[in-house]
């Protein structure tokens, strides 16, 4: 499997997260944005559920160098 840039992956899962968290008490179905998000993350896990995708992420995310993680 292909791994995503660290930085990309990051910032797809907290605009995710923050668009999920923003729509979670207004909206009874996600966004055409949050669903966009969501299958980028799937596109880049290798996952097809986006709560798998998620984990993976965050999976990825915490194996990698803390400098990596980091946006210039």
């Amino acid at each position: 499997m292909l791994i995503p840039d660290p930085v990309f992956l990051r910032r797809l899962v907290e605009a995710y997260e923050a668009l999920r968290a923003e729509e979670s008490a207004t909206a009874a179905e996600p966004s055409p944005r949050a669903r966009d998000l969501a299958y980028t993350l799937c596109v880049s896990t290798g996952t097809r559920d986006v709560r798998l995708a998620l984990e993976t992420a965050h999976r990825l995310l915490a194996a990698m160098p803390a400098h990596a993680r980091v946006a210039d």
